[in-house]
């Protein structure tokens, strides 16, 4: 049943790595001999004073002599257009050729409008009135033609007529959104420690490990707020922030992989009433390197674009991992949970410890499915409400309160006293 527990905690993890900072809104990128028939740039809520600019040079467009019937590359059918979310869904049932003859797009310019030779620049600007969240893509509708270009973007809504802010509709008070709930977590650490020194006699290193994890989240936290206000700002995040965010967080996802395989197993608290559980070091030396892949993972995604080749592949199957996560996680708990009823333990405290358990997975796996399934669907607010609910629940449950008799060893045993005072590890 453990080992169940142990894949749960495992799966459980993997979410708490995939909240990354934005990048910036200006982008720049080289596109070199390229013959995607579709190039999706980035997605951005414009409000009705949105602005969206782009600027392309050096640019050449060449065609494969296939048959002597291939005429030269039409420029006209190469450009940007934008698309809201609204639209997209009508213009998939367009019987169509080329993305920029619908007319459910807001076509930005063509390739026509470019320079003359040898310059081949364009620079347009182009506002937007409708608010809603568009799509940015390149599209080239010449078959067996490659293009070559250096293209820079820059979307922005404006306040006030003058001042730009770079970050999303949606994502504009996440600077201050960020910073709040890293000041809760700093206020939440301290009432953990008031606890911890009122019941010294109950507290041990797993205790403090707890409170680490508090501070590391509120850490990545406040790395994660600076780094979005300085996107809004100027559209590009701060690079060596981004490094001290994701030191952080992979701490953060760490610590929290210890502290859920810790409690998961039973840990040195509840031993005295669940003897055969046993943390494994092979678990930590499982769960601790996926932790590291996940973070090199997140920098890949997040300091690349969908821009870059393989991307949309890439994307999709971290995708696929976190939703089959969801389903896997569904039946260790429900293990878990199941045999709570059908243990034949006669001792009531060893049930009520796997009541304990059960009722932590339960929280666990409600947690789970909202970060699965709401993640697309619920604002970034209520998101970091849950995740500090969950902690409060998770540390509520395990911290070192004498009245808490689920998590008090059974002093009549032999080494019992041993294990509530010190945390062994391995």
């Amino acid at each position: 049943m453990m080992n169940l527990a142990r894949i749960h905690t495992g799966v459980l993890l993997l979410f708490f790595l995939f909240t990354a900072p934005s990048t910036g809104e200006i982008t720049s990128v080289k596109i070199r001999s390229d013959n995607r028939r579709f190039i999706f740039f980035e997605n951005f809520g414009f409000t009705e004073t949105g602005h969206v600019s782009i600027a392309i040079s050096s640019v050449s467009v060449t065609s494969v002599p296939v048959t002597s019937n291939l005429s030269q590359p039409d420029p006209s059918r190469i450009g940007f257009y934008l698309i809201s979310d609204v639209a997209r869904p009508y213009k998939n049932y367009e019987r169509i050729s080329c993305s920029l003859d619908s007319k459910y797009i807001s076509l930005l310019f063509t390739f026509q409008d470019l320079s003359p030779s040898p310059q081949s620049s364009f620079n347009k600007s182009h506002s937007v009135t409708f608010p809603s969240d568009y799509s940015l893509y390149f599209t080239n509708c010449n078959p067996l033609s490659y293009v070559t270009m250096d293209v820079r973007t820059e979307l922005y809504n404006t306040d006030n007529g003058d001042t730009k802010d770079y970050l999303s509709a949606e994502l504009t008070q996440l600077p201050s959104l960020y910073s709040n709930f890293s000041l809760f977590y700093l206020t939440f650490l301290g009432f953990w420690i008031l606890v911890c020194f009122k019941n010294k006699l109950y507290v041990n290193r797993f205790h403090l490990l707890m409170g680490v994890l508090l501070v590391m989240k509120s850490l990545s936290l406040f790395f994660a707020a600076k780094i979005h206000y300085h996107t809004k700002v100027t559209g590009n995040p701060l690079h060596d922030w981004n490094v001290m965010f994701y030191i952080f967080q992979l701490i953060k996802a760490v610590l929290l992989c210890i502290v859920m395989v810790v409690i998961s197993d039973g840990w040195c608290l509840l031993k005295p009433f669940l003897q055969e559980k046993i943390i494994k070091k092979k678990v930590l030396m499982v769960l601790i390197p996926i932790q590291v892949l996940a973070t090199v993972a997140l920098i890949v995604k997040g300091e690349s674009g969908p821009f870059i080749k393989g991307w949309v592949i890439w994307n999709s199957v971290l995708l696929a991992i976190e939703t089959g996560c969801c389903y896997v996680i569904m039946f260790p708990t429900a293990s878990l949970i199941c045999s709570v009823w059908e243990t034949e333990e006669t001792e009531n405290d060893a049930k009520a410890a796997r009541k304990y358990l059960a009722m932590f997975s339960m929280v666990s796996f409600g947690y789970m499915v909202i970060m699965c399934y709401g993640i697309m669907s619920m604002s970034f607010r209520l998101l970091e409400v849950t995740g500090l609910w969950f902690y409060m629940v998770m540390f509520c449950m395990f911290s070192p309160f004498v009245k808490n008799k689920y998590l008090q060893p059974n002093l009549k045993e032999p080494g019992a006293r041993t294990m509530q005072e010190e945390f062994v590890l391995i």
